[in-house]
């Protein structure tokens, strides 16, 4: 079984319950959970004060095993305090040599694209412990989907897509779409060509995930993309003035301006249901009819 290593660089873990029920269910899986006194640690609205967070990423350079997990113990906001002082260097040298397997998402996108932008490091954007493994239900198919990136050197997700026809390969990279964005003219946002961009949000309403999109067709990025993939946009319910403009409605009008294949509907988010996705992977992305897969390989796998 596998060796998790926990971290806390971003907010503070309300639901404290959840999380230990996600140490209690890995653990009955046979996992070991370790750095676990991350999870009580609070600064106001952070886990822990901005010294202690980064030390947990810097950390990990010297973390003494590899074929190790790092997961989060959950997002929200913080890591973009600590992106000045993370040990971008050491942390690719380190994982040249001894890859970790690194797991997150969301606020954590920051990180993980720091990491890209460094040196081509290759992380997994999928589940982390509290919204995650702590469900009050864990999910058959956020879980399978995990074990699966982790633990197959090629893998394929599948989904009932849409969009326009496609067969275009390239590295896969993205994340949280906010996250993404604020790393618009910093060092940290990677200069990916030809790549395949996938993109996902939480509470952010249809016309400012428009709004996300089109800075990045603006600044340019999207037209040196070979597709974009959009994954859920949890709680984005448009409202009574939005006379019908909704997700759909965005999508529809992106797809006027874009030159590039825009597929939508892949489970991968804040939802209960996520695919796990190692951002820097190569990619071949397939749609055709509501048929869609994405084959990835390339990317650090468990050494069981």
């Amino acid at each position: 079984m596998s060796r998790i290593h926990l971290i806390a660089p971003s907010g503070y873990c309300i639901n404290q319950p959840a999380a230990l029920r996600g140490i209690q269910r890995l653990e009955a899986a046979g996992h070991h959970v370790e750095n676990q006194q991350v999870i009580a640690r609070r600064d106001s609205r952070f886990a822990g004060n901005d010294v202690e967070r980064l030390a947990d990423l810097n950390a990990l350079v010297t973390l003494d095993t590899a074929n190790t997990i790092v997961m989060p113990v959950r997002g929200g906001y913080g890591a973009s305090r600590l992106l000045e002082g993370i040990d971008w260097q050491g942390l690719a040298e380190r994982q040249r040599h001894a890859p970790l397997l690194i797991c997150g998402h969301s606020d954590f996108t920051a990180v993980q694209l720091g990491l890209l932008a460094t040196d081509n490091v290759i992380t997994f954007c999928g589940p982390m412990l509290a919204g995650n493994f702590g469900a009050e239900a864990l999910d058959d198919f956020t879980q399978a989907h995990f074990w699966r990136a982790l633990r197959n050197e090629i893998f394929t997700v599948t989904w009932e897509g849409n969009g326009p026809a496609c067969d275009v390969a390239g590295t896969l990279w993205g994340g949280n779409l906010a996250m993404l964005v604020s790393l618009i003219g910093t060092p940290w946002l990677p200069a990916i060509e030809n790549g395949i961009l996938v993109v996902e949000d939480i509470n952010e309403h249809p016309f400012r995930v428009e709004r996300m999109l089109l800075q990045l067709h603006h600044a340019g990025i999207l037209s040196r993309q070979r597709a974009l993939i959009l994954g859920s946009f949890s709680r984005s319910a448009p409202n009574d003035y939005d006379a019908g403009f909704d997700l759909d409605a965005m999508i529809a009008y992106l797809r006027t301006r874009l030159a590039i294949p825009v597929v939508s509907g892949l489970a991968f988010g804040h939802e209960p249901q996520t695919v796990t996705l190692p951002l820097g992977a190569q990619a071949r992305l397939q749609h055709q009819d509501f048929h869609t897969q994405l084959t990835l390989s390339g990317h650090p796998v468990l050494r069981e």
